[in-house]
């Protein structure tokens, strides 16, 4: 199964700021919504372990997360491969980070497969799933941030 996802994020934080705080794994890493623990590999990789309910499953996922911030600091890809239930989850994102004064825009897009027994759930409740995962990921980068209201 694939999805798709795009969307767009403002953060109330100056361009270099938001830049300094998602290149670091750390940061990324305590956002995530429901993560259990997590383990820093080096500047640009982890590890993380994340409770999820996807309909009727669940339990935990455990994931490795590699994040590429380009070099022009205008763009991060991330790649987020792992699993659980005998069901494998590969995601290739990235965020376009575009500054506006005071404000910082993050347009980002992913795609999102899925393969195994998560999968047989079915569309409508993965993509309901991985969209609140992804909002709530951003409110918390931009909480974090920007100490904004979630």
């Amino acid at each position: 199964m694939n999805l798709e996802f795009q969307g767009q994020e403002r953060i109330p934080a100056a361009k270099e700021k938001v830049w300094a705080f998602i290149v670091n794994p750390a940061n990324i890493a305590a956002c995530l919504p429901d993560v259990q623990n997590y383990d820093i590999i080096d500047d640009r990789n982890f590890d993380a372990t994340v409770q999820v309910a996807v309909g009727p499953v669940r339990g935990k996922l455990k994931f490795h997360i590699a994040l590429d911030p380009q070099p022009d600091g205008e763009r991060m890809n991330m790649k987020i491969a792992g699993g659980g239930f005998g069901s494998v989850l590969d995601l290739l994102a990235s965020a376009d980070v575009k500054g506006d004064g005071d404000v910082t825009v993050l347009d980002w897009q992913g795609t999102a497969t899925m393969r195994g027994p998560i999968a047989t759930i079915g569309g409508r409740v993965l993509d309901a799933q991985a969209r609140n995962v992804i909002a709530t990921t951003f409110a918390n980068v931009k909480q974090r941030v920007a100490g904004a209201p979630v």
